[in-house]
């Protein structure tokens, strides 16, 4: 999946960084306000895209004795700081500016300059924009956008879609503004048309934060993976009862897994011991995103006295079906 996400950073970020100068320019010849939110726009996405490959690549760096479960969730930190960034400098700046040129309209000059630049930006933002929704849609297979978004470990990915999202809508917004303020005399349309630019920044922004941040403090793997394991487990010839499974993602593909089971009473240690080595190979062979699985061998009550004490009150079980 980083190879993925890589590839739509990449290509945003090249996109984005060539439609910035373009629209700056553009904005500088017409004094177009609504030209110049989607330049800061522009930068801003570029300057994230730059941090979100600067967070895949240290959530790759190896687990080592100050970070024993390794730097995966640096995705996850980078992401959010690049929520925090679009809301504060790409909602904020356009916000600023919208006020403004709403307040005080000036006219535009040679505004031909921007419906070609604002074309130009379409169509390189169309390409990025196909290039991670291709991208996204190999992850989400048959759920819905929304759903795929929320159930999705990989912030790089949802990050990219949304922001070209917002991009997209952003530069439809600004042609409307320019050329109302241009055909139709309505300079006001100009600083409407920032602050509704600054409107829909804000708003990805904020949606992205909500996601990111739930990815940081730390999510469970998804149900169908829980589930399917708990399959596995009690269909070991070990297994006399299944107690509870924790899990937490350290990176997009990257599990941590404990799980708790009482074995058979008839067996030996040395027996149980080499069940347990077959069970964690069996369940790491068909999900590869458990890296880290750990196996505790206790007596069923036992499991549901723990359970009882839980700082919720509920047995854990992210998800899973494994009563």
């Amino acid at each position: 999946m980083a190879g993925g996400s890589t590839k739509v950073v990449l290509a945003a970020l090249i996109g984005n960084g060539a439609i910035a100068i373009t629209k700056f320019i553009a904005s500088a010849i017409t004094g177009s306000s609504a030209m110049f939110a989607e330049a800061i726009h522009s930068v801003v996405d570029t300057g994230n895209q730059g941090l979100l490959l600067y967070g895949i690549g240290r959530s790759q760096k190896p687990a080592d004795a100050a970070h024993p479960f390794g730097y995966g969730k640096e995705i996850y930190f980078w992401s959010f700081v690049v929520a925090i960034l679009l809301f504060a400098l790409g909602a904020g700046i356009s916000f600023y500016e919208g006020v403004h040129k709403f307040l005080h309209p000036e006219p535009m000059t040679n505004a031909i300059w921007n419906y070609v630049v604002l074309a130009l930006a379409m169509a390189f933002e169309a390409v990025a924009w196909w290039i991670a929704y291709a991208e996204f849609n190999k992850v989400r297979g048959k759920l819905p956008i929304l759903r795929a978004v929320r159930q999705s470990k990989d912030p790089a990915l949802f990050t990219v879609l949304f922001e070209d999202t917002a991009a997209m809508l952003g530069l439809i917004t600004a042609f409307i503004g320019v050329l109302l303020a241009d055909q139709f005399g309505m300079l006001w349309a100009d600083g409407a048309a920032t602050l509704v630019i600054g409107t829909i920044l804000a708003s990805a922004a904020i949606f992205l934060a909500i996601e990111t941040k739930g990815l940081l403090i730390g999510e469970a793997a998804d149900p169908a993976t829980v589930d399917a394991v708990a399959a596995i487990v009690k269909k070991h010839p070990m297994t006399r009862h299944l107690g509870e499974i924790r899990s937490i993602h350290f990176g997009p593909d990257d599990v941590l897994m404990v799980l708790s089971l009482d074995a058979q009473d008839h067996l030996m240690a040395g027996e149980i011991e080499a069940s347990v080595s077959e069970l964690e190979r069996t369940i790491k062979e068909n999900h590869p995103d458990i890296k880290r699985l750990f196996i505790e061998i206790q007596n069923k009550h036992d499991t549901a006295a723990a359970q009882s004490t839980d700082d919720q009150g509920n047995a854990v079980t992210n998800g899973g079906n494994i009563g």
